[in-house]
């Protein structure tokens, strides 16, 4: 059996990490320069740091409020998604329910369509159906919230079916022997061993939150602005404020590498489980 070059591989790697990396690297170079030098001869070896954009982000009130809409609305979906996938899919995958795998089907389709095609009817939804007296759910945290689970649960169930199909249903009925309800079996046998699954959802679901743009440029105007939709407020008649934009979206990396921290052990776990069966 032939190995492969320790030395090839490493190569390799360092080639991969490299062609991956150099974007943010670019980017970050693109944050720390002075309006001036970003129209003469690039530079990939930094020689000064421009801080000033960075700066005039970070002490912006309207940024910081768009940094946490995006906080609350990409948590509270994924959080919400992610609940609701793992009760559809422990429903789906314990239960005999006649016509499941169309309903699988039936799910995934939605994600099928590109979110342009669903931008009028949303927009009449939000503006003239979904209103409750002065309340209506353009413009508000709660309404992107809602409205990102119709493309993120579908997601999430397709990704999440493997793991809850992967535990033998023998646990349940020995859980179910010992006198455990229903519930019991959910909570102390079901979830834990779910949990890397979800994490991969959750991380998922959560980035898709917090990357859109359409639907929050659209059904956004003040309150409700994400983090996303506020970067192209850079982008006037007098022209692009490159380095501001290139600040702006460094500084969104880091929410996004934070939650990625908290759920990275349950990363490759969850991307294998079930794929193996005895």
């Amino acid at each position: 059996m032939r190995t492969s070059n320790p030395f090839v591989s490493l190569l390799l790697w360092i080639a991969l990490s490299f062609v991956t990396l150099f974007p943010i690297y670019w980017l970050f170079v693109i944050s720390v320069k002075a309006p001036v030098d970003l129209f003469t001869t690039p530079d990939v070896i930094l020689k000064s740091f421009y801080w000033k954009n960075y700066a005039q982000v970070l002490t912006d009130e309207t940024l910081r409020r768009y940094m946490m809409n995006s906080i609350i609305i990409a948590t509270g979906n994924a959080v919400l998604v992610c609940t609701l996938a793992f009760m559809a899919c422990y429903a789906l995958s314990r239960y005999d329910l006649g016509g499941k795998e169309n309903i699988f089907f039936w799910t995934i389709t939605n994600r099928m369509a590109p979110a342009a095609v669903f931008l009028l009817p949303f927009f009449l939804l939000f503006t003239k159906l979904f209103v409750i007296g002065p309340f209506k759910l353009y413009d508000t945290r709660i309404g992107l919230i809602l409205l990102y689970c119709t493309f993120n649960l579908p997601f999430a169930i397709w990704t999440l079916r493997p793991t809850m199909e992967g535990i033998p249903k023998e646990l349940d009925e020995a859980a179910t022997v010992d006198g455990a309800s229903t519930w019991q079996v959910v909570r102390e046998v079901i979830w834990p061993l779910a949990r890397p699954g979800l994490a991969v959802t959750l991380i998922l679901t959560w980035v898709f939150a917090w990357n859109e743009f359409l639907l929050a440029a659209t059904l956004t105007s003040f309150n409700a602005r994400t983090i996303t939709t506020g970067l192209s407020e850079y982008v006037t008649t007098t022209g692009t404020e490159w380095g501001k934009m290139a600040a702006i979206a460094m500084i969104t990396l880091v929410p996004a590498l934070f939650i990625f921290g908290l759920v990275q052990r349950h990363i490759v776990a969850g991307l294998t489980f079930g794929a193996v069966k005895e």
